[in-house]
């Protein structure tokens, strides 16, 4: 597997829509309390970025790690939570904060799982959107960019643990 040369989307453009996103956020929940939640490990980054353009409401980050991917570039749709949250949401305004919205399988455990918890508002928020290749009945509150059915590592996203690090994101094409 090799990364594409040219990035989908450079770090400016990136930055520029994290901003625009943290903008209708902020509006949304102007001067309350936010939980940010932060899907691991792929949206470390994106989270991290988002908040820190949020100036307008008090942000708590807490994190979850699912897993449905193993070591290959499909879904296995077998979705395992393997670290909760540490604090509690019982009637608190919650952002789960994912990397990508692909099958919608894991966005929606998680707002399955999170809205049983009874906050007081729940949204999602994704880097990343495939609406082609959606099976469950979902969309986010807040997309950063819509694209087309292909792997994509960088700005957090891997393939297997690798290319977290890259300030763009990249297609992966096969050799």
């Amino acid at each position: 597997m090799k990364k594409s040369d040219e990035p989908l989307f450079n770090a400016k453009k990136i930055n520029n829509r994290v901003v625009s996103l943290s903008c209708k956020i902020e509006k949304d929940f102007y001067l309350e309390d936010l939980v940010v939640v932060c899907v691991l490990k792929g949206a470390f980054i994106f989270a991290a970025d988002l908040i820190r353009y949020i100036g307008f409401c008090e942000c708590i980050l807490d994190f979850v790690k699912i897993s449905s991917y193993g070591s290959g570039t499909e879904s296995s749709g077998n979705i395992i939570l393997t670290k909760d949250l540490e604090i509690g949401i019982r009637d608190k305004n919650v952002l789960i904060v994912d990397d990508i919205l692909d099958t919608g399988a894991s966005l929606s455990y998680l707002v399955n799982l999170l809205g049983s918890r009874d906050p007081k508002t729940l949204r999602t928020c994704v880097l990343l959107d495939k609406p082609e290749r959606r099976k469950h009945k979902i969309q986010a509150d807040y997309v950063g960019f819509e694209i087309e059915n292909q792997f994509v590592i960088g700005y957090g996203l891997d393939y297997n643990e690798k290319y977290r690090e890259l300030p763009g994101i990249y297609t992966l094409k096969e050799f």
